[in-house]
């Protein structure tokens, strides 16, 4: 994952603030698991040992992610934030065309999207299909159920 993901500087401490608990706290726990297993006789029958040492693999792996994260992270202040168009962290109100509704996501990077919250990726389906509209410019999006249609109502902060 070598593409730069664009955050705010809260989501940037939130990545901070869980590597470093991964580290000091996880790692630590995992080492004593294994090390606990260990001492319960032949590794080569001891599903505790493997299901520890997998368990040690998984959370080096998400270290490992969360660290290339953090490298490729560049934050935005929403000061910078132009609302001429639709771009990452703008609020955008879309009419879709095909029900007649109106809806309002915020695009965020894939690490702060959260639908409950109106937080859409700016790499799903709609996120692609509205990235770089202006408002009053139609928008279609290639969904699983067929092409949606969404005009460009507001672009805000």
């Amino acid at each position: 994952m070598s593409d730069i993901q664009y955050v705010t500087k809260e989501t940037l401490e939130q990545m901070k603030v869980e590597l470093q608990r991964m580290r000091t706290v996880d790692r630590p726990a995992a080492s004593r698991a294994i090390a606990d297993a260990r001492e319960k006789g032949d590794l080569k029958e001891n599903a505790e040992y493997d299901a520890a040492k997998e368990s040690q693999g998984i959370l080096e792996a998400r270290i490992t992610l969360l660290e290339t994260q953090l490298a490729n992270a560049r934050v935005i202040e929403m000061s910078e934030i132009d609302t001429s168009k639709v771009s990452i962290l703008t609020r955008v109100t879309l009419n879709n065309l095909n029900t007649k509704k109106q809806v309002t996501y915020q695009l965020v990077s894939e690490k702060e999207a959260d639908l409950k919250a109106g937080k859409i990726s700016v790499s799903s389906p709609i996120g692609k299909g509205i990235l770089g509209k202006k408002v009053g410019e139609l928008a279609e999006v290639q969904a699983p159920a067929g092409i949606i249609k969404f005009m460009i109502e507001k672009i805000t902060v």
